[in-house]
């Protein structure tokens, strides 16, 4: 019997290191069970894969660690988005369940159905989502137990033209966007990352996404957590949609080290 991949990777850092990576939306990992539920055909689904997936950011947040001179950890989603996406709020707080984009997706990128319109999401919900909510709740906690403090930098990417199911498709797509939390964004970590990214070509605030992902039992109640998103603009590194990294993948590997090791070195306010 073949066994199922793991649902996420915990890859450690220095004990020292507050900085938490957490990668999200990098993987094209669909298992077996839950590609029974999907209702693409195998080139339609390579397809949604090739515009969902935030491709090439697992290896941008290894290339950050390579360089920094401060390991940080990383939590690293192992299962596509499609499975179920951990960053989705699992309840009717989610704005895009109004798209079929909650936690468990049932449309595409192109508002097509993407499970039978009876798919019950809560199985998915408890089998995936759940644990891995948990595995990083907990390695927040020990980021807290051994620093005093947890700094989660969320790495994401996006397609350079809006696709159909983006509520917020007409805002300005900037080389980076900086997703923030109002609770969990401090000032200055905002501003070393606007510091660090300012040779891409600019940066803007929630445009065209918005927000940062903070552990559920962290959320809004704990200042020990700081949060700030990274989306990277595709066309800066790779070939649209779902093609190879380009050079500029090193270079914004660097600039996220820099961001890593001044958020390692001093307490953000």
């Amino acid at each position: 019997m073949t066994s199922e991949p793991p649902s996420y990777h915990l890859l450690p850092g220095s004990d020292d290191s507050p900085v938490l990576l957490h990668v999200p939306h990098s993987s094209r990992t669909i298992p077996a069970a839950v590609r029974d539920g999907i209702l693409l055909d195998d080139a339609a689904l390579e397809r949604e894969l090739d515009h969902i997936t935030d491709a090439h950011t697992a290896e941008l947040a290894a290339e950050a660690t390579r360089v920094a001179r401060r390991r940080p950890w990383r939590f690293v989603n192992a299962l596509s988005r499609l499975v179920v996406d951990p960053e989705r709020f699992p309840d009717k707080r989610e704005e895009m369940r109004a798209v079929g984009m909650g936690a468990v997706y049932t449309h595409t990128t192109h508002r097509a159905p993407l499970r039978p319109a009876d798919t019950d999401p809560q199985p998915l919900l408890e089998r995936y989502f759940d644990p891995y909510a948990q595995a990083v709740a907990d390695a927040v906690d020990d980021r807290i137990a051994a620093t005093g403090r947890a700094v989660l930098i969320d790495v994401h990417s996006y397609p350079t033209h809006a696709l159909p199911y983006e509520l917020h498709g007409t805002v300005p797509r900037p080389p980076v966007c900086l997703g923030t939390d109002d609770f969990h964004t401090p000032a200055g970590l905002l501003d070393l990352a606007r510091t660090v990214f300012a040779d891409f070509g600019g940066t803007d605030l929630n445009s065209p996404f918005a927000g940062t992902y903070v552990p559920l039992p962290h959320y809004r109640t704990n200042p020990q957590v700081s949060s700030l998103m990274i989306e990277i603009r595709r066309d800066l590194y790779m070939s649209e949609p779902g093609g190879p990294a380009g050079l500029g993948l090193a270079a914004l590997g660097t600039a996220l080290a820099e961001l890593v090791d001044a958020a390692s070195m001093t307490a953000v306010a």
